[in-house]
């Protein structure tokens, strides 16, 4: 099953790549401007992830995928690896899938050049990890 989690840092990486999400109830194409804030998710995706996720909005999927977020967060899904790009992608944990990876259109990806999408990062636990590697490696010298 995919969590709701994994779906949600799916969404937060395609979205970092350009890729919107297309809510044909509504006739509307959404991409967040701002997806990360530090060591969490921006505001504009929290709004996003709150709309996609609502189940009175109707069918919302990611653009170039057939997929819905609801039909995501069902237990025929996971989220893994594209073995071709190494980003997020739906697999269907039950039956055989016909798609490809989201990646499919997009004739710059993988671009090694580029940054690749990440996940928030937390810099007080990654600063406090460090310290304690350092007190550690202090107390071995002694």
């Amino acid at each position: 099953m995919a969590e709701s989690a994994k779906v949600k840092k799916y969404l937060a990486y395609w979205f970092q790549l350009g890729k919107k999400i297309i809510i044909p109830s509504r006739n509307t194409v959404i991409l967040p401007s701002k997806i990360l804030n530090g060591h969490g998710y921006a505001s504009e995706f929290e709004e996003c992830w709150q709309l996609v996720t609502n189940e009175n909005i109707g069918d919302c999927y990611l653009e170039g995928t057939s997929q819905t977020i609801q039909q995501l967060l069902s237990s025929k899904w996971d989220i893994t690896e594209c073995a071709r790009c190494n980003m997020p992608v739906p697999m269907i944990d039950v039956g055989v899938q016909s798609s490809s990876c989201v990646c499919n259109d997009m004739d710059n990806w993988p671009n090694n050049e580029l940054p690749s999408p990440r996940q928030p990062i937390n810099n007080q636990d990654n600063l406090k990890r460090i310290s304690e590697s350092l007190k550690h490696k202090k107390n071995k010298q002694k």
